[in-house]
């Protein structure tokens, strides 16, 4: 039996302490933006891009993801413009911006700082003092 999908909600936002909503969010932008690194895509295709990655351990729904998208541009970190999907649909792709990449480096140095700090802590044996 694999892992259980880590979802990346929107409906409990008004629950949460703002700590917690300020790091999902948080998360999830900088999926998004690292997702967009490579290619302009519609939303449907930066869900499936982040759930490939993960190997389906993290999944994003669609209303937390819009809200991100929306968010990113008005920062200034994502341009959108109406084009054709792959079915011939009429769908919004964005792209990173130049500040948008700048943005994604940063945010990726402190979440690897992070990340590292947390398994540094996860993989201890012993306490350290």
């Amino acid at each position: 039996m694999g892992a259980r999908p880590i979802l990346l909600p929107y409906a409990f936002y008004g629950k949460m302490p703002k700590a917690t909503v300020d790091l999902l969010q948080g998360t999830l932008d900088v999926l998004v933006l690292k997702t967009l690194s490579w290619r302009p895509m519609h939303g449907y295709d930066v869900v499936r891009a982040i759930q490939a990655l993960t190997d389906n351990v993290l999944t994003v729904e669609e209303g937390s993801l819009y809200p991100a998208l929306h968010r990113l541009e008005r920062q200034a970190w994502l341009e959108s413009e109406w084009g054709l999907s792959d079915n011939n649909r009429r769908a919004k792709f964005y792209r990173l911006t130049t500040e948008g990449r700048r943005h994604l480096r940063a945010e990726s140095t402190s979440w690897n700082t992070f990340a590292q700090a947390v398994t540094t802590v996860l993989s201890a044996t012993a306490s350290p003092i």
